[in-house]
């Protein structure tokens, strides 16, 4: 199996055979995929490339990384696996999200008390 690249960077118009055709310059080219919204059918500006040796997609990262495609630079690196990226931070809903039972982090919003409107009004309700 060969070595699979991540092409970021592209133009919303390159299609898949396009950059299967610009890799093929630098060695075999096993396969060229430019993934896609799924929504609305357009290019995400990104895909993926398989080299068939690890010789030939080094040769692909040093010849074609920063290189001009369609009047934009192209990054070209080793992909990585699915969720070997960067660690999502607590604030973007990942999967270090806090626990119903964290204490609050302050600011607006927060009630001294605790416990929600309804809440209260349940606690009202019953005096």
């Amino acid at each position: 199996m060969g070595t699979k690249l991540f092409v970021g960077n592209l133009s919303f118009n390159t299609t898949d055979q396009e950059l299967r055709e610009l890799f093929s310059r630098v060695g075999v080219c096993a396969s060229a995929v430019i993934l896609t919204d799924r929504a609305t059918g357009r290019s995400r500006g990104f895909g993926f490339v398989e080299m068939s040796t690890e010789e030939e997609a080094q040769r692909a990262i040093t010849e074609l990384n920063q290189t001009d495609l369609q009047g934009r630079a192209i990054n070209v690196t080793v992909a990585r696996e699915k969720g070997e990226g960067r660690p999502r931070s607590p604030s973007s809903g990942g999967p270090f999200r806090g626990f119903r039972d964290d204490p609050p982090r302050g600011g607006a919003g927060v009630r001294r008390e605790g416990g929600s409107r309804r809440g209260l009004r349940g606690r009202k309700r019953s005096l």
